[in-house]
């Protein structure tokens, strides 16, 4: 597994399937692995933010997800195939999943939304073993959860929570979740409860799907994109100007 830096961080160079079959053989052998994908808000933020630094640097595969990363990426001169978008691999690992008689967990989103993307998934891959749910707002009583999350004797943990709380959530708990991967999703059960529409294809592609979601969310993302893109802009510019001095 070959790793880079860029601006610091440290990224798995790792297609989709070959991701899926590391994260398989690790599952098989009751491995734990702890997994995160890297997008332009997350290697921004990182900067300024020591725990979710740390969080993200303890995981054992740092994938690529936005394509924006994977352009700063190759203008540093890196060589990236392709970014591995976090719900197209919560999908690959479902069906993984359901083919290998794994168990998965699902955590994150209001009550109705994860309720309603674990019927969705059922129905997706209908020999998946959903060992449990819970919705994200359980603060109050972390260890209750963790506690909830071992007895389901899940193997594969899907975690839909906001960043940094999820990467930081994940770390924290690591060593107790009785899990052999762990996996945070972002916002991916909004898309499958039918909540939020993915980006069409063709945005996806161009690494657009952060303009479609200001277009769904405009008074919610607009700043945040803004902010972060443009920081993450002149961060690149800098370095590239670094290393050809």
């Amino acid at each position: 597994m070959q790793r880079i830096e860029v601006l610091g961080c440290p990224m798995d160079v790792l297609s989709m399937d070959k991701t899926v079959e590391y994260i398989h053989d690790a599952v098989a052998a009751g491995r734990f692995t702890q997994h995160v994908v890297i997008n332009v808000a997350k290697l921004v933020n990182m900067r300024d933010d020591f725990q979710l630094s740390e969080s993200i640097r303890s995981c054992d595969i740092i994938n690529i997800d936005g394509m924006g990363v994977v352009l700063g990426a190759r203008f540093l001169g890196h060589t990236v195939p392709e970014r591995v978008a976090g719900v197209d691999l919560f999908h690959e690992l479902l069906k993984m999943s359901a083919t290998n008689d794994f168990s998965v967990f699902l955590l994150g989103a209001k009550e109705d939304i994860v309720s309603t993307a674990a019927r969705n998934v059922t129905a997706l891959y209908p020999s998946l073993k959903i060992a449990g749910y819970h919705h994200g707002y359980f603060w109050d009583d972390e260890a209750a959860l963790v506690d909830k999350i071992r007895a389901s004797r899940a193997q594969l943990l899907f975690v839909a929570i906001t960043s940094p709380m999820k990467e930081n959530f994940i770390n924290r708990w690591r060593d107790q979740l009785g899990v052999s991967f762990v996996m945070g999703v972002g916002g991916t059960f909004d898309v499958v409860a039918g909540k939020v529409k993915r980006a069409p294809k063709w945005m996806q592609k161009y690494g657009l799907e952060w303009f479609y979601r200001v277009i769904q969310e405009p008074g919610r993302m607009w700043q945040r994109y803004l902010n972060t893109n443009s920081k993450f802009a002149w961060l690149l510019l800098k370095e590239k100007l670094k290393r050809s001095s």
